[in-house]
């Protein structure tokens, strides 16, 4: 994985979930010439599950394409390798990048040396997966990454278990063995707004819209899924709406307890992000703030 060698500064445009980050990064893609967007969305890679990512309508992404939206099916692997990779290809070919989206453990491998990890073996994977107590044998094998991961996180435990069982060394090591890619020059700007709560609420009701009588395109997105094959066990399955609403259809929660969850959860992304975002030392601007900022980086 090569580093980043931006023609200018790499402009990362983060913030928590319904800021309106892809709004503020589609207009800046209208406002300037040779600008490749990037999506660091985790959700978004995934074809088919468009309403509950908010993904930008197909006539809005055809006219500014965004690298790492729809290019795998949600039972297909996508990692921050690859996220790191499609960043290095659009720099490779645009005057100006620009980095949308709020998952914090993508955004953060932007900013700061990421080692040297191998690519995921599904076989192994699912091999760890079935153990009883995979944190457990983390403990035995890794004890610092034990440590610092706790049980119930049971997607970073793994991946830790899988590292070991490919290369013989553990995470720990490998992290202090140092990184595999420089950080490229960059800008990150964090979009906030103090309504964030009831922009939630009213991007859901959108998603939902009439989804009460059973239908809706949210629901419609979760039952296509489903009916194609995608099931529960799947990561993205479990995510944030579609876990919910996936419940409501296969094993009868009320939609509407679905949807409260969904909103709950939501917001409770949102002040986790805000909270990373602090950790970060970002401090919180306006889209207006935002907007003087990128015009200075990208002319």
């Amino acid at each position: 994985m090569a580093g980043l060698s931006p023609k200018r500064p790499l402009l990362i445009i983060g913030g928590p979930t319904a800021a309106g980050k892809t709004a503020l990064a589609l207009d800046l893609a209208a406002r300037f010439d040779d600008v490749a967007l990037v999506s660091a969305d985790a959700m978004q890679v995934y074809r088919g599950m468009d309403v509950g990512t908010a993904k930008p309508p197909a006539e809005v992404l055809a006219r500014f394409p965004h690298a790492c939206i729809d290019v795998r099916d949600p039972d297909q692997p996508f990692n921050v390798a690859d996220f790191l990779d499609e960043v290095d290809r659009a720099a490779a070919r645009a005057e100006r990048v620009v980095v949308v989206g709020g998952t914090p453990f993508w955004l953060s491998a932007l900013v700061r040396p990421l080692a040297s990890l191998p690519a995921g073996d599904p076989v192994v994977r699912a091999a760890l997966e079935s153990l009883p107590d995979p944190h457990a044998r983390l403990a035995e094998v890794d004890p610092d990454s034990a440590a610092r991961l706790h049980a119930h996180d049971r997607v970073r435990v793994v991946r830790a278990l899988e590292v070991f069982e490919l290369t013989g060394r553990t995470l720990t090591e490998l992290q202090a063995a140092g990184p595999a890619r420089a950080v490229p020059p960059h800008r990150v700007l964090w979009l906030d707004r103090d309504d964030l709560r009831p922009r939630i609420g009213e991007r859901l009701d959108r998603m939902m819209a009439g989804g009460f009588e059973g239908r809706g395109p949210y629901l419609d997105e979760v039952r296509a899924l489903l009916a194609a094959g995608f099931g529960t066990e799947l990561k993205p399955m479990r995510s944030l709406g579609y876990a919910h609403l996936a419940e409501h259809l296969c094993a009868g929660l009320p939609l509407s307890e679905a949807v409260r969850r969904t909103e709950r959860d939501t917001w409770r992304l949102a002040r986790k992000q805000r909270s990373w975002a602090r950790t970060m030392g970002w401090a919180p601007a306006t889209a207006d703030e935002i907007a003087d900022a990128v015009a200075a980086t990208l002319r």
